[in-house]
């Protein structure tokens, strides 16, 4: 992972404006008017105009944070982002067009923090990028770094999560979300309440949490169909139960 250009960085996100930020739209206006905006918020900023380049250059040079438009010529950015999670936890923000939702879907299930719709406001997106690098760098220092329940095993200041004593990977947000459940085990949370204290935002699709507790089962229960630690509450949300 990149060190950042700021003066100090946890798990090579930037813990200063100055982060670097990959922005990858086929269409160079688009990335010239986000080029601008990021820039004029203090954040360095490389560009690329299809997929092929854009995961070249991420592998080469990991940045901070990826703003990846989800139609790319050569490779889209789906595959884009599935290529790149296989070897770094980059945060990715998808850009995709109004009312695709199940490619909004799709982008969150392998991987993608965020996602903004076309058309969309510069400073809404220049927002979320710093919320999402936030929330990648932030370290409660108040809360024990260190989270255990059964199988599974949380460190949150080095970022990495083992199960039955495996490494597995997991994105920013995947982490960030079991992190949060894994401090209140027996309470059901609603899913705008994970919305709001996970992701940030007040509103939003709510289907957001579902796709990334879809994942979570997936990587850290022995029967996703079935979860022991990470179970639906009907009518309300999700609980996460510290069983044995």
């Amino acid at each position: 992972m990149p060190s950042g250009h700021g003066t100090g960085t946890i798990f090579g996100v930037a813990t200063t404006p100055t982060s670097r930020v990959l922005v990858v739209d086929d269409d160079e206006t688009v990335s010239e008017v986000v080029r601008r905006y990021l820039e004029r918020d203090g954040y360095a900023v490389d560009t690329a105009y299809d997929g092929v380049t854009a995961l070249r250059q991420a592998l080469a040079h990991p940045p901070d944070l990826m703003v990846l438009d989800l139609m790319l010529p050569g490779i889209d950015g789906i595959e884009v982002c599935r290529r790149l999670r296989q070897s770094h936890p980059v945060p990715v923000i998808m850009l995709t067009a109004r009312g695709d939702v199940d490619d909004r879907v799709t982008g969150l299930e392998v991987g993608a923090d965020d996602y903004v719709t076309k058309p969309f406001s510069p400073r809404e997106l220049t927002a979320r990028v710093g919320a999402v690098l936030r929330r990648a760098a932030a370290v409660d220092q108040q809360q024990p770094s260190l989270l255990e329940a059964g199988r599974i095993r949380l460190d949150t200041a080095s970022r990495r999560c083992w199960v039955g004593g495996t490494l597995v990977q997991l994105t920013t947000k995947e982490l960030d979300l079991l992190a949060f459940l894994l401090r209140s085990p027996g309470r059901a949370w609603r899913r705008e309440e994970l919305l709001e204290h996970v992701w940030g935002w007040t509103y939003g699709d709510t289907s957001t949490v579902t796709v990334h507790i879809r994942r979570l089962r997936e990587k850290v229960e022995e029967d996703p169909a079935t979860p022991r630690h990470l179970q639906t509450v009907w009518g309300v949300g999700y609980r996460f139960e510290a069983k044995p």
